[in-house]
């Protein structure tokens, strides 16, 4: 019986859409507003919330979870601004704003950033 797989595939094999994912994070948590494809958005959403829930408890175990994808100053940032700016918020970090189609392929834009509250 065929199960479904989580997650998308991205036309792209595990290490590189690892790396991709890992990118886009590093670039949505270093300017909280970055445009990508609407795919490629609700795929690091997913991914981002996880990050910053984790992140808002501040302690050496989380620091260093966080250590092994990023650098030093982007789990500064997560940890102490971004973990204590959604402190109470139980959840729903990210705003995906979906755009008009790229002109060059027609493929779907999208917008996402952090909600600032």
């Amino acid at each position: 019986m065929r199960k479904r797989k989580k997650g998308r595939k991205l036309h792209r094999k595990r290490d590189q859409r690892k790396a991709l994912l890992k990118g886009l994070c590093r670039n949505l948590l270093l300017y909280e507003k970055i445009q990508t494809t609407e795919a490629k958005a609700k795929e690091l959403s997913s991914l981002v919330e996880k990050l910053i829930t984790k992140a808002k408890q501040d302690n050496l175990s989380t620091r260093r979870y966080l250590g092994r994808y990023f650098s030093k100053d982007i789990v500064r940032k997560l940890v102490e601004e971004l973990g204590e700016r959604y402190k109470e918020r139980p959840g729903g970090y990210t705003r995906i704003i979906k755009l008009g189609p790229r002109r060059s392929d027609g493929a779907k834009m999208a917008i996402i950033e952090l909600i600032k509250s």
